[in-house]
Order: C-alpha cells, then structure tokens, then sequence
C-alpha cells in the first residue's frame, strides 16, 4: 500500500464506485425498486405520513437509490479495508462470509414467523 501510492488509491477509488454502481443496480434487479417498493406499500395499505399516495414513488426515489449505492460503498470499503490490513482471506472471502451467513439469519427469521403464525393456527 504504501509501497505504490497510485495503486492503492486507484484499487480504493474503483471499488467503491464499483461497488456504489452495483447497489444501485442491484434494487432493479431484486425487486426492491423504488417502483417496486411503493407498489408492495400501496398494496398493504401502508401510506407514508404527510404525503399522497401518488407521491409515495417520488419521495421513496430521493432515499432507496442513495441508500443502495452508500450500502455498497461501505461492503466495498469493508472489503478494501480487509484487504490493506491483511485480514485473514481475503475482503472478498469476508464480504461473501457476510453475505451467506445474512442470508441464512434471514431464512431462519422467516421459518420462525412462518412457524409462530402456524402455531397461531392451530
């Protein structure tokens, strides 16, 4: 790093707009647009306080593609940090480490509320 000062602030700088270009990309992908988002909220009834429910997509769009993009630019300074201070594997392996084990908490938090309302049932 600070052998080649150049290089690491190119690495930096690449991967958090790389990163930041990914977050924002990725709501478009999985469901999570900003369209998407105020449709799921229309058809649970959920209005937002002080606005029109033709306004929600607008005011939703100001907020979900900066919240995506400073997401990924966080897991990409994570992984550039990892990977300056020589963390154990890769920033990458500790970025999909993450990753699984989120996705995992989440499946069990949602087999929890399936069994809870199951139970609920019965």
């Amino acid at each position: 790093m600070l052998h080649d000062p150049f290089h690491a602030l190119f690495y930096l700088v690449f991967t958090l707009t790389a990163c930041a270009i990914f977050g924002r990309m990725w709501t478009e992908v999985s469901g999570t647009s900003v369209r998407d988002v105020a449709r799921q909220m229309k058809e649970n009834q959920i209005v937002m306080k002080g606005h029109r429910d033709t306004a929600t997509a607008r005011v939703l769009g100001r907020y979900i593609p900066t919240a995506a993009a400073l997401g990924g630019v966080c897991i990409g300074f994570l992984s550039v940090v990892a990977d300056y201070i020589g963390a154990i594997g890769s920033g990458t392996g500790i970025l999909l480490v993450t990753t699984t084990i989120y996705d995992f908490y989440e499946a069990f938090m949602r087999e929890n509320a399936d069994m809870s309302q199951y139970m609920r049932q019965a």
